[in-house]
């Protein structure tokens, strides 16, 4: 199966997906998929492969591979910053199913993926699924490749329209720390989801205009984080991002 990435740069599905653990970074609220552990890694990995990659102003979702096989290394993804209503995140299909396979470049040169632009939010968030537009919900997939553990690239007409993230709380970390391999704590998963419904829907809005309700909510989720003694390292994860947010306007 050939994927488009963008106009006429294609890449075909392999069998061999990536093994590499991701990490959600929740404070810059990105996606990794890649062994690089600080900003100077990342830098010699991006010299080291070619693909999409930021460049200046413009930052594109990464797809990287390797110069010598053109084989998918990593990948890198922004995480839509607004959340679908309920309908149209309902509206994400079942099916097809995730087949997991990796990707080798049609040919070696740079290309361009665009960042998605709406979040879809599965029930007690068990999915978090990025897509180009809603359009893409108007018509089947046509499949999932499941380039890493619990990630899939969505494809329609041949073409990738958006991405997924199954049981994302797994996954959570900030900056280049990898992942707790320990299960995630049955009170991380309701934190993150409320701490999803802050800063993904228009709570945060309301957070901005210093509405006495949403700051009063803000400060009982930022208490409820740093109360919560399990899990520590997905807490910290979620309590940095809430942390900033109280700092800007929590104590007005």
């Amino acid at each position: 199966m050939k994927l488009t990435i963008d106009d006429d740069w294609t890449a075909t599905v392999t069998d061999d997906p990536l093994h590499i653990t991701p990490r959600f970074d929740f404070w810059d609220f990105r996606l990794r998929i890649a062994t690089y552990a600080n900003v100077e890694e990342r830098g010699q990995f991006l010299l080291d492969t070619f693909g999409s990659q930021p460049w200046l102003w413009d930052t594109p979702d990464e797809l990287r591979f390797d110069p010598a096989g053109r084989e998918l290394v990593g990948a890198e993804f922004a995480i839509a910053g607004e959340a679908a209503d309920a309908e149209d995140s309902a509206r994400v299909p079942a099916t097809p199913l995730v087949h997991p396979g990796g990707l080798r470049a049609d040919e070696a040169r740079d290309c361009r993926l665009e960042v998605t632009t709406e979040l879809c939010r599965a029930p007690g968030d068990a999915v978090l699924t990025c897509l180009r537009d809603l359009d893409v919900l108007d018509e089947p997939l046509e499949a999932r490749i499941g380039i890493a553990p619990d990630v899939a690239l969505l494809v329609q007409h041949g073409t990738v329209v958006g991405w997924s993230l199954t049981d994302p709380v797994r996954y959570l970390t900030t900056g280049f720390a990898a992942a707790d391999p320990a299960p995630p704590a049955p009170a991380t998963r309701l934190l993150l989801t409320e701490c999803l419904d802050l800063i993904t829907g228009p709570l945060l809005d309301e957070v901005r205009d210093r509405d006495p309700a949403a700051l009063a909510s803000l400060r009982a989720l930022d208490h409820s984080l740093r109360n919560q003694r399990e899990d520590r390292h997905r807490i910290d994860a979620l309590t940095v991002k809430i942390a900033d947010l109280v700092e800007d306007y929590g104590d007005w």
